[in-house]
C-alpha cells in the first residue's frame, strides 16, 4: 500500500491496525496535519519526538473523540466545560490538571500534571478516534522548526516514507495551530493564538495573554520534572547509597548501585526516551537512597532532549 492513501473504510482500518502497533501515521485535522501516535504509548509517543527532532521535551496535544473521553483525562471546571460546549470540535486547546486515572504517557504530558487536550473538527481524524477508541497524540506533522503541514504531500516532504501511512485529507480548512488557553480561576490565558481568536474567547470570561516569565503550552521551554532526590549526571563511579539510571551496558565499576534502572539496556535512544519518566520516579525512593546517579548518554538524536531533561532535573532547586 502506497504511504498517501485517501480516506476509505479500508484506510481507516488500516490507520488503526497501525496506531494499535505503536505506529506512528500522518493525520489531518482541520487546522495542521497531526503526527498522530497512541497517546498511552510511551514507545509511539517516543517516536513522535524522534521523528520530529524535537529539542526538548515539549508537552504534546492530545486529540480526543468527545467530552467523555477528555473527562477520563483531565479535571474541568465550569470555564473549561463553556469552552468546550461552544468551540469543540474546533481549533481549542485546554491546558487542564491531568485526572488521576489519566492514561496519556507521561512523556506526552512532558512529565507533568498537565494535559492539553482538544477535539478536532475533521471528518478523517474524529473517524480514527472513533474507531481506535483511545486518545491520540498528534503535534504538527513537520520537523521542528519548519513550517506546519496543510496537505499530505507536505507531510511526504517532511518525513517520506519513514511513516507507513499518511492519510490525504485534502487542504486543511483552518490552516493555523489551535489556539491554546490555560484557566486561573475566572480568567482565560491565552499562551497561544491560533484558530479561535481572542474576542470569541471573551465572550466567555476575561482574557489574557500569554506572560513571558512563564511557559506552559506545547513548543514553548517549560519548567520540567525533577525527583525528589538529587541528581548528578555522567558519573564514572558510584556508592551504594546511590541509585543508577544506567543506559546501555553497566560497567562493573556502576554494577554495585543500591539500585539500578536502565533506560535502554541495548543504547536505544528511542527506547530511553520512553522510559525516562518511569526511570525517575523508580528510582526516587529516598527511603533506599540518597541521590540519583545517571550515565553518560550520547548527545545526538533524540539523547539531546533526554540530556536537556536531565540537566534541568540536576539543577541547583534554589536557583
Amino acid at each position: 500500500m502506497h504511504f498517501i492513501q485517501p480516506f476509505s473504510d479500508t484506510t481507516i482500518q488500516y490507520a488503526v491496525k497501525l496506531l494499535s502497533q505503536h505506529n506512528v501515521i500522518g493525520m489531518p485535522t482541520e487546522t495542521v496535519y497531526g503526527l498522530a501516535g497512541d497517546a498511552t504509548s510511551d514507545q509511539a509517543v517516543a517516536k513522535i519526538y524522534q521523528l520530529k527532532n524535537r529539542p526538548v521535551f515539549n508537552p504534546l496535544i492530545i486529540h480526543v473523540l468527545n467530552k467523555t473521553m477528555a473527562q477520563e483525562l483531565a479535571i474541568f471546571n465550569h470555564i473549561a466545560y463553556q469552552l468546550i460546549n461552544i468551540f469543540w470540535p474546533g481549533p481549542l486547546t485546554i491546558i487542564l490538571p491531568r485526572h488521576p486515572s489519566c492514561a496519556v504517557s507521561l512523556l506526552a504530558s512532558a512529565g507533568q500534571s498537565t494535559i492539553a487536550l482538544r477535539m478536532p473538527n475533521h471528518p478523517i481524524a474524529l473517524k480514527i478516534l472513533d474507531n481506535f477508541g483511545k486518545p491520540i497524540a498528534a503535534p504538527s506533522a513537520n520537523k521542528s522548526g519548519r513550517i506546519s503541514p496543510t496537505e499530505a504531500h507536505d507531510v511526504a516532504q517532511e518525513f517520506g516514507q519513514s511513516i507507513p501511512l499518511i492519510l490525504d485529507g485534502g487542504a486543511c480548512t483552518v490552516g493555523i495551530e489551535s489556539t491554546i488557553v490555560e484557566i486561573d480561576r475566572h480568567t482565560i490565558n491565552i499562551l497561544r493564538p491560533g484558530g479561535v481568536t481572542q474576542e470569541q474567547l471573551q465572550q466567555i470570561a476575561p482574557t489574557t495573554t500569554h506572560n513571558d516569565t512563564e511557559i506552559k503550552a506545547p513548543g514553548m521551554l517549560k519548567s520540567h520534572y525533577a525527583p525528589s532526590l538529587p541528581v548528578r549526571l555522567c558519573v564514572k563511579n558510584i556508592d551504594t547509597n546511590e541509585g543508577l539510571l544506567a543506559f546501555g551496558s553497566v560497567p562493573s565499576n556502576l554494577a554495585n548501585a543500591g539500585i539500578i534502572f536502565n533506560l535502554s539496556p541495548t543504547g536505544d535512544l528511542t527506547e530511553a526516551a520512553a522510559n525516562l519518566f518511569r526511570g525517575l520516579r523508580y528510582l526516587d525512593q529516598p527511603t533506599r537512597i540518597q541521590q540519583i546517579a545517571v550515565m553518560r548518554i550520547p548527545m545526538i538524536g533524540l539523547g539531546q532532549a533526554i540530556n536537556d531533561r536531565l540537566q534541568r532535573a540536576a539543577a541547583d532547586r534554589k536557583s
